[in-house]
């Protein structure tokens, strides 16, 4: 049995909000007991922790890992080694602040997370889509107007893959069903980073966009949409789409239907400051860059407006490039709307039941995986202490401190 006892902590239950003042041992990757004065098994590894705040290990649901420029056109041309290599350190990054899940909003496929869940490469748990699925000319569409060829071979490093009728949208659901998907993506409306679309424009007919959703009921998963403006929100909904990536023009009509549906947002707000302030710099096209004002300050009145009317709401942050360092940041950004445990629960047991490992990850609960953050600082007094990973003394994973 491998074993690591975290001593005098202040363990904070996310589903509560109650603190405690207790031991916390780990045994073959789970968390094995809670509790006063654990005694740790022979060869157990021992980590005085004086009171240092314990949390459940953090999950971002909306990252690109393979996303290593802003420049997403130019990624189909990249080699998938050097593609590779960019994602190892992009992933060992995360980790490092302290986000031991991530799900992968397109771009990674089966290889990075096997690699991950072998210990060939260095971060967080990865949960996958493989390439969203765009229409012609919609927002997984990378080529500019003047190109007509399309490489969609599923070793190009681009984001998407461009389907269009019912019929193609199935086979290329399954296609990625068949390679692992935890779930599928589709582009429902129009986007920043995408060169020909608007972002107004809806994407995709209610059939196409059924059709992904039965087929990934089928294989018992779900689908996630990139969507930004209330009509488009509102037809993703009304399709059975589980999760709506980003959401900025929503409107409280939608709020509605998120309840209706059962559905949860995922907003997004740190990668629109961040494009804004240096996109360009890590390659951003200049079209793209001025599209980022008519959703950068949309997005904090949408957060609230959700939040208010209880939508189900869970941690994302979308950066691309060098942008990546600043994935924390989403926490102090929220926290001008939300109370500081919301927003813990947004990265950790909220985030949990959309990715189907409720009780699994997210949870100090004893029986769950043994991923922990040890942090400087109480996040319920102040969030911000979140936002800055110089705060992080310890990751756990799988119980052990990476």
């Amino acid at each position: 049995m491998t074993a690591l006892l975290l001593r005098s902590g202040t363990l904070l239950d996310v589903e509560t909000g109650d603190r405690s003042h207790a031991d916390l041992l780990c045994a073959d990757g789970r968390i094995a007991e809670i509790g006063p004065g654990l005694r740790a098994p022979e060869g157990a590894r021992t980590v005085e922790l004086a009171g240092a705040t314990v949390l459940p290990g953090l999950i971002d649901a909306h990252v690109h890992v393979t996303a290593a420029t802003a420049d997403l056109g130019a990624l189909p041309a990249w080699s998938p080694s050097y593609a590779t290599a960019h994602a190892a350190r992009i992933m060992s990054g995360m980790l490092d602040r302290g986000f031991t899940t991530v799900r992968d909003a397109s771009g990674a496929d089966f290889g990075l997370a096997d690699a991950q869940a072998e210990g060939l490469l260095r971060g967080p748990r990865l949960m996958f889509c493989g390439k969203a699925l765009s229409q012609t000319g919609g927002h997984g569409d990378s080529r500019p107007r003047g190109t007509r060829v399309h490489d969609g071979h599923q070793c190009c490093a681009g984001l998407g893959r461009v389907a269009d009728g019912v019929d193609a949208v199935r086979a290329a659901a399954r296609d990625e069903l068949r390679k692992g998907a935890h779930h599928i993506k589709v582009m429902a409306g129009g986007g920043v980073a995408s060169p020909t679309d608007r972002i107004d424009s809806t994407q995709y007919s209610l059939d196409e966009l059924r059709a992904v959703v039965e087929e990934a009921e089928a294989a018992n998963r779900y689908v996630a949409a990139h969507a930004y403006t209330a009509r488009s929100v509102s037809r993703a909904l009304r399709a059975g789409i589980r999760s709506i990536e980003h959401g900025n023009l929503i409107d409280e009509s939608t709020v509605a239907e998120f309840r209706e549906h059962d559905a949860f947002l995922v907003p997004t707000l740190v990668t629109y400051w961040a494009l804004k302030t240096e996109g360009r710099e890590f390659g951003l096209p200049e079209n793209s860059w001025r599209k980022v004002d008519e959703v950068l300050d949309a997005g904090l009145r949408a957060l609230e407006r959700a939040h208010r009317g209880g939508v189900r709401i869970v941690y994302g942050t979308d950066l691309l490039g060098g942008m990546h360092r600043h994935q924390n940041e989403e926490f102090r950004i929220r926290g001008e709307v939300q109370q500081p445990l919301d927003v813990l629960r947004s990265a950790t047991s909220t985030a949990a039941e959309l990715l189907g490992m409720s009780g699994e990850i997210g949870t100090l609960r004893p029986g769950a995986v043994a991923d922990l953050v040890v942090l400087d600082g109480d996040p319920l007094s102040d969030i911000a202490v979140l936002a800055d990973p110089a705060r992080i003394r310890h990751v756990v994973q799988n119980g052990a401190v990476v």
